[in-house]
């Protein structure tokens, strides 16, 4: 896979560097059929053949079944099989849940904690000790906004977690991969990327301050960046540098 070599790199820095992968784990990896998900499957399954520590894969799409019908995951799976991934598909309920029996104002927050839920028991039914999940640094510099702006707090999610409840170690392998990187290397690699019929896409918080960033890039390059290296000096949530 010559267009991944990029991400190859930032992954195997990531878990260098947030010490992500030990000998003999089994990592479920959470796969969307976004293009994070798509890259990071790629990119773990790819760094099984050099890296210094051996690991096993599998691979996990979490269906919500949007306006109660069933998702299409063939192409994940076909995806799956090339790399040599074993693959699971778990249909759920969770859009009648969230959007018509609940019927959320803002439903992101209980989808994302209903999707992790089904996500984590997956993951143990599978005999895997640790989850990895795409969230690449655009996420990172995004979260760590929201939540100084909403929040009035400095803090991210982590590169590594530890759930005491479920014995399972969260995993973020991109963390260092900008998402234009992720994209192009979706994109040169062909990946079949299923496209997300949620209905709130693209109109929550994030996207805003998405925006909010990508006009500031635009104005003054190297914002993001710097944003992120004041991220990793707080020492927050176990950002600090390496």
């Amino acid at each position: 896979m010559p267009n991944i070599q990029k991400i190859l790199g930032y992954t195997r820095k990531a878990c260098q560097e947030f010490n992500l992968i030990d000998n003999g784990d089994k990592i479920a990896v959470g796969v969307s059929g976004g293009k994070d998900s798509l890259v990071l499957l790629a990119a773990l399954a790819e760094m099984r053949l050099f890296f210094e520590k051996k690991y096993q894969l599998h691979a996990i799409s979490l269906d919500p079944r949007f306006y109660g019908r069933d998702g299409d995951y063939s192409s994940v799976e076909r995806f799956c099989e090339k790399l040599e991934v074993p693959f699971t598909l778990i249909r759920s309920d969770i859009y009648e849940i969230v959007f018509e029996i609940r019927r959320e104002k803002n439903p992101c927050a209980l989808c994302a904690k209903m999707r992790r839920g089904a996500l984590h028991d997956a993951a143990k039914e599978n005999n895997c000790n640790k989850i990895a999940l795409g969230h690449n640094n655009d996420d990172a510099i995004e979260t760590f906004i929201m939540n100084l702006f909403r929040e009035g707090r400095i803090g991210c999610f982590s590169p590594k977690s530890y759930l005491s409840r479920k014995d399972l170690t969260l995993i973020r392998p991109l963390v260092f991969a900008p998402e234009s990187k992720i994209e192009s290397c979706c994109r040169q690699s062909g990946f079949e990327v299923i496209k997300s019929p949620c209905p709130v896409d693209k109109a929550t918080e994030r996207q805003r301050i998405k925006e909010f960033l990508e006009t500031r890039e635009k104005e003054d390059k190297g914002f993001k960046q710097r944003i992120f290296g004041a991220l990793r000096k707080s020492g927050a949530d176990n950002w600090g540098q390496g």
